[in-house]
């Protein structure tokens, strides 16, 4: 029988929330550029986690878009301390003892399980559970469909809804994309801010806001 142990099984619910820039000094540190503010999860799970138990991080090769329906295997690094540098986080893995190690790492997904993620505060939100919500708009003073958030971006400010504008067909019980004359998705920004946004429920799926269709 072999004693050889198996690889760790990654969780389904991996969400990436930064890439391997480089290496970072010479004892095995790594520098992280996270993609957005839900990044700050990397710091505050390893800043509440116990010496005792320390907090995981799943890296993974990313898969060149030729390749579809492939995935990269993913192996956990427990971390051994992280902080803020900058726009960047730098951290400490353990196993990574040297900047050669540190330098392989060099382009590598860092991720983290959903289900790992601190509870937001009231009327916060992650970022990435605001993807693939169905925004409702306004049109002609009625509630109506606007479209589906395909990304969330930082203006400085605030943050910014992209949603893919969709429409309702008569005789057709789902929405279908809006395309413009040359087959691409139409797509709108719309603040998420108070003032244009007034409810959020991730249990429907649906965002309710006051941005005209037409805009």
């Amino acid at each position: 029988m072999s004693n050889v142990p198996k690889p760790a099984e990654a969780p389904a619910d991996l969400i990436e929330l930064g890439r391997i820039a480089a290496a970072y000094g010479v004892k095995g540190w790594i520098k992280i550029q996270p993609h957005s503010a839900d990044a700050d999860v990397l710091l505050s799970v390893t800043s509440d986690s116990p010496a005792s138990s320390p907090p995981v991080w799943w890296l993974m090769r990313p898969v060149a878009p030729a390749t579809p329906g492939k995935t990269a295997p993913a192996q956990p690094y427990p971390v051994k301390a992280a902080r803020a540098h900058g726009s960047h986080i730098v951290a400490q893995l353990a196993g990574i003892d040297d900047r050669d190690q540190a330098e392989a790492l060099r382009g590598m997904s860092v991720c983290m399980p959903r289900q790992a993620f601190p509870a937001p505060d009231e009327d916060e939100y992650y970022w990435v559970d605001l993807i693939g919500c169905t925004v409702w708009g306004q049109e002609n003073g009625e509630s109506a469909v606007l479209g589906v958030v395909d990304e969330v971006l930082d203006n400085g400010a605030h943050a910014l809804l992209r949603v893919l504008r969709q429409r309702h067909l008569p005789g057709q019980p789902t929405p279908e994309p809006i395309l413009d004359a040359k087959g691409r998705p139409v797509e709108v920004l719309v603040p998420f801010v108070q003032a244009h946004v007034q409810a959020v429920d991730l249990a429907q799926r649906r965002i309710d806001s006051d941005w005209p269709l037409d805009f």
